[in-house]
């Protein structure tokens, strides 16, 4: 066997165990996190029996050696690999994909000055591209957007592009596909991606070493910023003011600004009204639920991709029954995979599948089943509360938190729109976001906050990891 077959089937074999590891993740957050954590490696390679995993940088290497190297290896044996295979993640300088880019630097007197150099923040997944993304009637009108800003970064109308819409969705992968479409195109441009949360973390950073100028001049330097979950801004007053003037600087440039939130502008809670102003400024485009037929399309690329031969059928049966979001037909597709990997002579009937997928489709059904109403009368039973005051203005803590906690499950567990969940609770929808982000912060430190989530979630057949995505 040739070094270039080995590499193609180590390819193939990663992909495998790669989809069977996330599936076994219980909650979004998880799985979240592993998408970007496995976003930083750049190829593999193995001799049969140690399977090496090359990053983009050593810090990466380190981190992902620490962090998933033990777990991942029964998802190796899984998708074929010798049980005796040893799982190492090494930082290879050659084989990291070109994040950075010539920036030319234009003197005052127009004349070229030495090239410099921009790196992302972030790296931007190269398989996250125009090509790979399934177009259907649920995102037609964000991609065609998409693909305007990714010709002609900069044009008027498409200056910002703000992508809304729910969990897995595709609105990272359209947005990454801008960056890799100018990459590809023009060299030139400095393109830089980050989470808001990233770009909080380094202004805090910056704050604290005395680095603001050096901070500043970065990201007002760049020529298209692509800024994920800028929800994340709501944090902090001093960001929303840094990102404000760096977002002006930018767009006086006619610069490229790409920025993707859960939810439209106006719906953005506790950010100032002149950031909502700006964001609104360009083009607003939501992503929502795929339709059957486009998550069939999806099954099939995302099979394909992962070098899976399931039949038509089976992916038609996913397609029928899993209809939440794209990582929850991802999931289910995982799961398809351990089995056949396990028997590869078993027959995917419908009844075969239904038992595999047991979990997620009863999850699916009580998501399409449970009502606010039912979650309203459960959270005012378990805190002796009436319904009118949960429906009411009052402010003190004994009925605020039963409230907000009552936002929070219905938001986690039902499939209900935002402005249907803001009507069931007579509230706009900045006080359904609000009451979601003050219960999601408690949870972090208020066990019985926690304790009390956990019991009222269970009486509906979900488990507490369901409502951490």
């Amino acid at each position: 066997m040739n070094e270039k077959s080995i590499d193609i089937a180590s390819k193939d074999l990663w992909e495998r165990a790669k989809a069977i590891f996330i599936s076994t993740l219980v909650s979004e957050q998880e799985k979240s996190q592993a998408e970007r954590y496995f976003g930083m490696i750049s190829g593999v390679t193995s001799d049969g029996y140690s399977f090496r995993i090359l990053t983009m940088n050593s810090l990466a290497a380190d981190l992902l050696q620490k962090e998933y190297a033990e777990k991942l290896k029964s998802s190796f044996i899984l998708a074929g690999a010798d049980p005796s295979v040893e799982l190492s993640f090494m930082y290879d300088e050659d084989s990291r994909p070109p994040i950075v880019t010539p920036h030319p630097v234009v003197s005052h007197q127009l004349s070229r000055m030495p090239i410099s150099t921009f790196e992302s923040t972030q790296p931007l997944d190269p398989n996250y591209t125009f090509e790979e993304f399934v177009r259907g009637p649920s995102n037609s009108y964000a991609y065609a957007a998409a693909e305007a800003c990714a010709m002609s970064p900069g044009k008027l109308g498409y200056n910002p592009l703000f992508i809304h819409g729910g969990t897995g969705l595709g609105k990272t992968h359209l947005m990454q596909a801008i960056g890799n479409s100018i990459r590809t195109k023009n060299v030139s441009l400095a393109v830089c991606y980050l989470t808001a949360e990233t770009f909080l973390n380094e202004y805090i950073n910056s704050m604290k070493n005395s680095t603001i100028t050096e901070f500043r001049n970065k990201y007002r330097s760049i020529d298209v910023l692509l800024i994920d979950d800028v929800q994340f801004l709501a944090k902090g007053k001093g960001v929303q003011e840094e990102f404000f003037n760096t977002f002006n600087a930018l767009q006086q440039a006619h610069k490229q600004i790409v920025m993707t939130s859960d939810v439209a502008p106006k719906n953005l809670p506790l950010l100032e009204d002149r950031l909502i102003s700006r964001f609104e400024g360009g083009m607003v485009q939501e992503i929502e639920s795929p339709s059957y037929e486009t998550r069939l399309a999806i099954l099939r690329k995302k099979a394909e991709g992962m070098n899976l031969k399931i039949p038509d059928s089976a992916l038609e049966f996913i397609a029928d029954n899993i209809k939440s979001h794209v990582r929850a037909m991802e999931g289910a597709l995982g799961k398809v995979s351990v089995v056949i990997s396990a028997e590869p002579k078993l027959i995917l009937t419908n009844e075969v599948l239904s038992q595999i997928l047991k979990n997620l489709i009863e999850k699916e059904q009580t998501l399409k089943n449970l009502s606010i109403e039912e979650i309203q009368t459960a959270v005012a039973k378990k805190y002796n509360v009436t319904m009118a005051q949960i429906l009411s203005s009052e402010r003190t803590q004994s009925i605020v938190t039963p409230r907000q906690l009552a936002m929070f499950i219905s938001r986690k567990l039902t499939t209900k729109s935002l402005k249907e969940i803001a009507n069931a609770f007579d509230k706009k929808h900045a006080t359904i976001l609000h009451g979601v982000k003050s219960i999601t912060q408690r949870l972090e430190t208020e066990i019985e906050l926690k304790n009390v989530l956990d019991e009222i979630v269970t009486s509906f057949g979900y488990k507490i990891s369901d409502t951490m995505d």
